[in-house]
């Protein structure tokens, strides 16, 4: 491994806010001090985990609350 991979075995994972408590369409995040923000699918939690830089990822959350993402 190098410096530029995350190790995301070892966070704090939270669920979405968003998420039913039904189960369904769930994402969790996680918070690093390295400025970049984990996200994967609740239901994988073995899988993947895309990665965001911390204000790309505040400038997002800020869009869904902003309702910009209504159906």
């Amino acid at each position: 491994m190098n410096d530029k991979q995350l190790h995301v075995r070892s966070v704090q994972w939270r669920k979405s806010s968003y998420s039913g408590a039904e189960g369904g369409d769930c994402i969790e995040v996680a918070d690093c001090a390295s400025g970049i923000v984990p996200v994967r699918d609740s239901k994988d939690p073995q899988g993947p985990a895309l990665a965001f830089l911390a204000e790309a990822w505040a400038g997002f959350i800020a869009e869904v609350k902003a309702g910009r993402f209504e159906a």
